[in-house]
């Protein structure tokens, strides 16, 4: 077989995805709304980071650093948000909130059946919980705290890059409101 004819029925990550499912809670706990499961985008530097990782030194991979959670345009409650772009590089809000890995839960996930699982597997979840409160907005750079977009960060030799991203119809969180957010990447 010839190297042009390998190169063009070789997949191996056609299968990489993510998606991601959000449920608004009232202050009292109740479920305000939940939108079920959507499908995100890995962007072009979840692969250079793998690469990093299978790589190893000289190239410092870090794990998922947090979940940014932005504004994005306030036109997009009117046209829709735009379709999340593979070559995303940056929220489009250049002062979003991050929530930090430490207040992340992440797990692996038996693809299967949903359930965690002990052992390493192809599916990896991320939970964040946005409590009253978070992010702290309005602030200098943000009317309200309308939210339409999100991206897991990680780093990549001393940079911070965005791995997952999706932008999504806006969401009114409310001071006292919470919402749960949960991300599945599927390797």
């Amino acid at each position: 077989m010839s190297t042009n004819a390998a190169a063009r029925s070789e997949h191996a990550t056609e299968g990489l995805h993510g998606r991601f499912r959000d449920v608004l809670y009232a202050a009292d706990g109740s479920p305000v709304w939940d939108r079920g499961w959507v499908r995100n985008t890995i962007v072009a530097d979840c692969r250079r980071l793998l690469a990093g990782f299978v790589r190893g030194t000289p190239t410092v991979s870090e794990a998922t650093v947090g979940l940014a959670v932005g504004a994005g345009l306030a036109a997009w409650d009117a046209s829709g948000p735009p379709n999340p772009s593979p070559t995303q590089t940056a929220l489009v809000d250049g002062h979003q909130h991050l929530v930090p890995r430490a207040q992340l839960q992440i797990e692996f996930i038996n693809p299967a059946n949903g359930t965690v699982s002990a052992q390493p597997t192809g599916t990896l979840q991320l939970k964040a919980v946005l409590g009253p409160g978070v992010p702290a907005w309005p602030d200098a750079f943000h009317a309200t705290s309308t939210l339409r977009e999100f991206g897991l960060t990680a780093r990549l030799n001393g940079t911070d890059i965005l791995i997952n991203y999706r932008t999504h119809i806006a969401i009114a969180k409310d001071p006292a409101s919470t919402l749960e957010r949960t991300i599945w990447l599927v390797f």
